[in-house]
């Protein structure tokens, strides 16, 4: 199912709306000096001078995203995760990558991305997942202006059993891996989504009992047991994918201020690629 939002008060004869005004609103959600210094968001494929009337939003540009987008004629896509992250060195049309780009240039289909931006962003995917999870009192890790992590509180004390059933819960994960640092409580909990376990030492500073994220890997999780932190792994995508929804949420409501023509589909197709058997 396609989810939609309109914005309808626009006279879009009048008003052209391109890549560049949708750009602009991004950036306001998501500065781009926010992102990491190794990151690439922004504009990845098309142009900014391209007419938009129709954005898909979405987590990873896959091949049924981009399937997806073009069934609803989207002339823009705005993805999480940059479609392309490294140099391209070819562009062959017999592998992934080169495929998919084919069909996005052959549609008239362009991508931007904001991806560590949308991390730090405040209203991005790091408080939508402690809003998820229900912590409270959410703040960056000490005075950072800039974080991708965030630190909170729960309501009540749990068990590391306990805040584990109740991360899978919120999240609606398929399942989450446990890292058991000790028989204590949690109460303060730290969090990076994606791939944040490099950051599980300075929540542990700030006074986390727990830590989510994923991508967690072995040496990592012994560290933590070392360290006295539980952490609780549930996956890349799951602990991402919600800010599809409030991403989509929040642009209709952008665009409705300023008046732009613009319909909005989102993604709710896409699954977590891991499957526990």
């Amino acid at each position: 199912m396609i989810v939609a939002y309109f914005s309808e008060k626009g006279d879009l004869i009048m008003k052209k709306i391109t890549v560049q005004h949708v750009a602009e609103v991004m950036n306001r959600i998501a500065p781009r000096q926010l992102a990491e210094e190794w990151d690439n968001p922004g504009l990845l494929v098309g142009s900014f001078d391209a007419p938009v009337e129709k954005i898909f939003v979405c987590l990873d540009v896959n091949d049924n995203v981009v399937a997806d987008a073009v069934e609803f004629g989207a002339q823009l896509i705005i993805a999480h995760h940059p479609i392309i992250f490294r140099a391209v060195k070819n562009f062959r049309t017999d592998l992934p990558l080169g495929k998919k780009l084919a069909a996005l240039i052959k549609n008239d289909v362009a991508v931007f991305a904001a991806h560590t931006n949308l991390d730090s962003a405040a209203g991005g995917v790091n408080d939508v997942l402690a809003e998820k999870i229900g912590l409270i009192d959410v703040k960056n890790f000490g005075e950072e202006e800039i974080s991708l992590g965030r630190i909170g509180k729960l309501p009540e004390k749990m068990t590391a059993r306990e805040f584990a059933a109740h991360v899978k819960k919120s999240l609606n994960a398929g399942s989450v891996r446990l890292i058991d640092a000790g028989d204590f409580p949690i109460e303060k909990v730290g969090l990076c989504s994606g791939a944040g376990s490099d950051i599980i030492s300075k929540a542990k500073i700030f006074g986390a009992q727990a830590f989510v994220t994923g991508d967690v890997k072995y040496h990592e999780a012994q560290s933590a047991i070392d360290s006295k932190i539980h952490v609780v792994d549930a996956g890349h995508f799951a602990t991402e994918f919600p800010i599809v929804h409030v991403l989509a949420a929040k642009l209709a409501a952008e665009f409705e201020k300023l008046d732009y023509k613009i319909k909005i589909a989102e993604d709710t197709h896409s699954r977590d690629v891991f499957e526990t058997i």
